[in-house]
């Protein structure tokens, strides 16, 4: 699948993801949120792969929450659809059955913090922030 919100790289067993929105702090709206849900899904289909790293683009921001132009816009029955999609991909994360490591850099700010949290371990650089 091509992506156009994130990178996916597998390299001697690791898959690499990283959300790549720096002009927008790796902000994610629903199609990031998507093409993270289908990464995860290639990764637990691959034997190959062992252990994935989640990281952001950029030394600003790991994710720094939603996409709040988006949310904006969102009518209620599609901001709760849309919390549900979320949700399911985070639990996909958290049971995927390979350790998931987040590497931490910047900001990780609400969405951003539970997308971290969902990870099994979490690597902060220097700069991180978590809220």
């Amino acid at each position: 699948m091509a992506y156009e919100n994130i990178l996916y790289l597998v390299e001697d067993g690791i898959a690499l993801i990283t959300v790549n929105r720096p002009k927008v702090l790796n902000a994610l709206n629903s199609a990031t949120y998507e093409e993270l849900r289908e990464a995860f899904l290639a990764v637990q289909g691959n034997e190959e792969v062992k252990a994935v790293i989640l990281t952001g683009s950029g030394d600003k921001a790991f994710v720094a929450g939603a996409d709040i132009n988006e949310l904006a816009v969102q009518s209620p029955v599609g901001a709760a659809e849309c919390s549900r999609r979320r949700v399911a991909t985070l639990d996909l994360i958290e049971n995927l059955g390979k350790p998931v490591l987040a590497a931490v850099n910047g900001f990780a700010l609400g969405g951003g913090c539970e997308l971290a949290m969902a990870c099994h371990i979490r690597i902060a650089s220097t700069s991180a922030s978590f809220g």
